[in-house]
C-alpha cells in the first residue's frame, strides 16, 4: 500500500469523490430527459425502457471482466480508462439518430461504468490503511447520491433549455475532463503481484469467484438492492396511479428525500463500521428494518411517508458503505483482487435486482401495488439468510480479522 501523508490522502479522496459525482450524473441524466428523447427519436415507452435497460446490462456484464483487467492494469489505470470510455460513449449518445443507436451507445456507457466503480474503490483501500478507510468509502458512496440528484435536476434543466442531446453531451464532456484531472491528481500505487499475462490473471481470479463470503454478500443483499431501486424508480408511478390526488411534484419529492438522506448515511455507516462492530449483524439489522419499512409504503398516509423515506435513505447509505467495506478486508480479496471481489458482488446484485424489479412491475400491473410492495419487502428480508454464510466478525480500529477459512 502506498504511504501517503494526510494532505495527499485528502486530495486523492476528494478527487475520487468528484469522479464519483460526475460518474453518477451520467447514470441519471438520460432518465431526466426521457420524454424529450421519446419525442425527438419517435420512441415509445417500451423502446425507451430498452434504452434504460441497456445501460444496466452493460454495467452488469462487465463487472467481473473489469476486476480481471484491474489485476493486470492496476486500479488507477483502469479507473481512468473507465472514465474516458464512459465519457466517449456518453458524448456519442448525444448524436444518436434513433433509439436503437442510443441503446447501443448506452450499453457502451454502462460498460465504462462497470470499469470504474470497483477499481476506484480499490484505490481507496490502497490509499487508506485498515481502520481508516470506512468513512472514506462512505463518503465515496455518498458522492453517487449527489451526482444522481444533480443528474436528475440539472439534466432536466439543460434538456428543457437546449434539448436532450445537450444533457447527454454535457455529461460526456464532464467525464472526459475529470478523467484527465484524475490522471494528473491521483497518486500512483505500486503494482503489487501483477499476473504476467491475461490467462494468469483469469486463473488467479477464479478462486475469488468461488468465495463463500462474496457470494453471501452478493445474494444476501440482492433483495436490499431491489428494495432501494424500486423505491427510487417506481414510487412516483405508484403515487400517480394509487393516489392521483397527490401533486406529482410532491410525490417526486419523497424519493428525492431518500436520495439526499443517503448522503449522510454513507459516511456515518463507514465510521460505525470501523468502531469494533460486527459487520454481519450491522447488515442484518439495517436490512431487516429496511424490509419492514418497504412493507408499510402502500399503507401509510402521505405525511408518514416522508419520515419513512428519510429513514430508508439513511439506511441505504449505511448498508452500501458497509457492503463495500467488507471486501477490502477479506483475505481472499487482498491487493489487486479488491476490484474483482466488488465486481462480482455488483454483477450478481444488478442482475438479480433488475429481475426482481421487473417482477415488481408485473405484480403491480396485475394483482396491484399493495402486493407488489409486499413482494419487494419479502424479497429484501427473504434473501438475508445468505448472510449467515459470511465470516465477518467485529472490526477493530487498526486490524480486521476474519474467522474461519475464506472459502
Amino acid at each position: 500500500m502506498t504511504e501517503l501523508d494526510r494532505s495527499a490522502r485528502r486530495s486523492a479522496a476528494g478527487t475520487l469523490v468528484l469522479l464519483r459525482v460526475v460518474y453518477a450524473f451520467n447514470w441519471y441524466n438520460v432518465g431526466a430527459v426521457l420524454p424529450l428523447i421519446g419525442t425527438g427519436l419517435n420512441a415509445n415507452t417500451g423502446q425507451l425502457g430498452i434504452v434504460l435497460g441497456a445501460f444496466l446490462v452493460g454495467a452488469g456484464v462487465f463487472q467481473v471482466p473489469a476486476g480481471v483487467i484491474a489485476m493486470r492494469w492496476g486500479y488507477r489505470t483502469t479507473s481512468i480508462f473507465a472514465l474516458l470510455l464512459m465519457g466517449l460513449f456518453s458524448l456519442a449518445s448525444a448524436f444518436s439518430p434513433d433509439w436503437v443507436t442510443l441503446a447501443a451507445l448506452r450499453f457502451g456507457a454502462g460498460a465504462g461504468a462497470a470499469f470504474f466503480f470497483a477499481p476506484a474503490l480499490g484505490l481507496v483501500s490502497s490509499y487508506y490503511p485498515a481502520g481508516s478507510r470506512g468513512p472514506v468509502i462512505g463518503i465515496y458512496n455518498a458522492g453517487f447520491s449527489v451526482g444522481s440528484g444533480i443528474g436528475l435536476f440539472a439534466g432536466a434543466l439543460i434538456g428543457a433549455a437546449f434539448g436532450w442531446p445537450w444533457a447527454l453531451a454535457v455529461g460526456g464532456i464532464a467525464l472526459l475532463v475529470v478523467g484527465a484531472v484524475g490522471s494528473v491528481v491521483l497518486p500512483p500505487i505500486p503494482p503489487g503481484d501483477v499476473p504476467p499475462d491475461w490467462r494468469s490473471a483469469w486463473v488467479a481470479g477464479k478462486p475469488l469467484l468461488k468465495s463463500r463470503n462474496l457470494w453471501a454478500l452478493a445474494l444476501g443483499l440482492s433483495g436490499m438492492w431491489t428494495a432501494f431501486y424500486v423505491a427510487a424508480q417506481y414510487f412516483v408511478q405508484f403515487a400517480s396511479t394509487v393516489h392521483p390526488e397527490w401533486p406529482i411534484a410532491l410525490a417526486a419529492g419523497i424519493p428525492t428525500v431518500m436520495i439526499v438522506t443517503e448522503i449522510f448515511g454513507g459516511p456515518i455507516g463507514g465510521w460505525l463500521a470501523e468502531r469494533r462492530t460486527d459487520l454481519r449483524r450491522m447488515l442484518l439489522v439495517w436490512t431487516a428494518a429496511t424490509a419492514v419499512g418497504v412493507l408499510f409504503i402502500p399503507f401509510l398516509p402521505l405525511l408518514a411517508l416522508w419520515p419513512l423515506f428519510v429513514f430508508l435513505g439513511f439506511a441505504e447509505g449505511l448498508i452500501f458503505a458497509v457492503l463495500y467495506l467488507v471486501p477490502t478486508y477479506l483475505p481472499e480479496a487482498k491487493d489487486q483482487n479488491v476490484a474483482l471481489a466488488i465486481g462480482l458482488i455488483n454483477s450478481v446484485q444488478l442482475f438479480l435486482g433488475s429481475l426482481f424489479a421487473i417482477l415488481y412491475g408485473v405484480i403491480a400491473g396485475g394483482p396491484g401495488y399493495d402486493l407488489a410492495w409486499i413482494f419487494t419487502g419479502a424479497i429484501c428480508a427473504g434473501m438475508l439468510p445468505f448472510l449467515f454464510l459470511l465470516n465477518a466478525p467485529r472490526t477493530g480500529s487498526a486490524t480486521y480479522l476474519v474467522r474461519g477459512p475464506a472459502s
